[in-house]
């Protein structure tokens, strides 16, 4: 493959781009390399500004459940778009996006809709500060829940350790609410509760998809609900990223924990920008205008992310009988393929899925948390990585990153990956 076009747009971004990119992932830094820039997706294929056709498993990093330029939604956006982009002022389509949601999950009574995950989460967190009156949440070590300054942290010396800010930026004071817990490590959880004078919440991701694909147990799961209720904090499931991915009802389709908040994004929009967060009512009636707690956005349920989310969640994935057991069976059948080619060739390589989620470790040992996640070999990922996308395979360019299966996808493009990770395999 040639990337001359790609190399100069690159070039082109860095002059007036910090970075040459818009998220510093996209920047191919943990893999080398000059980022791919695309001129155009359909299906489950990318095409960029050299001519190179690849097989995608971003899927712009979750939301395209139903692959790219899905001709439903994108009749559903133009429709929208020539009644105006942005209002500023309620519509209907909301209240039907709204409600297709809330059926879904006894767990929630109301959402409200925003236009990214870190605002939905930002948002959630701020709500349930204020309605349990306490300052401290926990969060845990490689759960990602987007940008804002209070979950910016890393881990200190312990497990139970006051956070520090990870990015310069963010004030000492801006986190010193914030505790770290270590991931499928219930200890680590209750240590942090007795370390507290209050702690308002305790957000996860059940099924983590930002230290590479990572799911929760199902006692870890359970014994949070139990530490919460007992210290009377709320638990946040943050499936920004696993939401109507992991199954129609995210982690509460696979999972018997129910949360008290979610926090979602990515699939309810259909690839616009959308997030949400909803929970019982009890709870949503302490956010504004109902309530004291302030939260607000101009752009938030803006008519063409919410038609879009209707055409897609509404219209497709929730009257699809057949699409989360078939995803499922094709993000098994490329995990299963893929330890076998790494298994034929003497390499180490831990994989699992969940829905149409997978992910992968080249690491010895299972993945359970952070740690163990780090100690994977990111050197040999990194050629993996620009072997298979020199074959047309577009897999998630860091190690630390969830993958995703679309609904254009078939056996057939599955096998021929497997084939691809053969080749590659043979030489790492």
């Amino acid at each position: 493959m040639q990337f001359t076009n790609s190399i100069r747009a690159f070039e082109a971004a860095s002059r007036v781009i910090p970075g040459g990119v818009d998220s510093p992932v996209r920047a191919f830094g943990g893999v080398g390399g000059t980022p791919p820039f695309i001129k155009e997706a359909k299906g489950a294929f990318m095409t960029d500004i050299d001519g190179n056709r690849y097989i995608d498993f971003v899927q712009s990093w979750g939301p395209l459940i139903l692959g790219h330029a899905n001709e439903v939604i994108e009749e559903a956006v133009i429709k929208a778009v020539k009644k105006g982009l942005s209002y500023g002022a309620p519509t209907e389509v909301e209240t039907e996006l709204a409600a297709s949601i809330c059926g879904l999950f006894d767990t929630i009574d109301k959402v409200r809709f925003v236009s990214s995950g870190t605002e939905a989460v930002m948002s959630a967190i701020r709500l349930a500060r204020g309605f349990t009156c306490k300052h401290d949440i926990i969060k845990f070590e490689g759960c990602y829940h987007g940008h804002s300054d209070a979950l910016l942290v890393k881990a200190g010396s312990g497990a139970v350790t006051f956070g520090n800010p990870s990015s310069p930026g963010v004030p000492e004071g801006t986190t010193k609410h914030t505790l770290l817990a270590r991931y499928n490590d219930l200890e680590s959880v209750r240590a942090c509760f007795e370390a507290s004078e209050g702690v308002a919440c305790v957000i996860v991701e059940p099924i983590a998809g930002n230290m590479g694909f990572v799911p929760s147990s199902p006692e870890f799961l359970e014994g949070l609900r139990t530490l919460c209720d007992t210290y009377g904090a709320l638990l946040i499931f943050d499936e920004v990223m696993s939401g109507f991915r992991a199954s129609l009802r995210g982690a509460q389709g696979v999972f018997a924990t129910r949360p008290d908040m979610v926090t979602f994004g990515k699939v309810i929009g259909g690839g616009m920008p959308v997030g949400a967060f909803g929970a019982r009512a009890e709870i949503m009636a302490m956010l504004s205008p109902e309530g004291p707690v302030y939260q607000a956005g101009t752009l938030s349920g803006n008519p063409i992310a919410m038609n879009a989310g209707l055409a897609s969640l509404g219209e497709i994935i929730r009257k699809e009988a057949s699409l989360y057991p078939r995803l499922k069976e094709l993000a098994q059948r490329l995990t299963v393929g893929l330890e076998a080619a790494a298994r034929a060739n003497g390499i180490p390589l831990q994989t699992g899925f969940c829905g149409s989620m997978f992910g992968f470790f080249f690491n010895e040992n299972p993945v359970r948390n952070f740690d163990e996640a780090l100690r994977s070999d990111t050197k040999r990922f990194a050629a993996f990585h620009r072997g298979m996308l020199e074959r047309g395979v577009y897999f998630a360019c860091s190690q630390f990153e969830a993958g995703f299966i679309c609904e254009p996808m078939d056996e057939a493009m599955i096998d021929t990956v497997i084939a691809h990770a053969h080749e590659v395999m043979k030489t790492l």
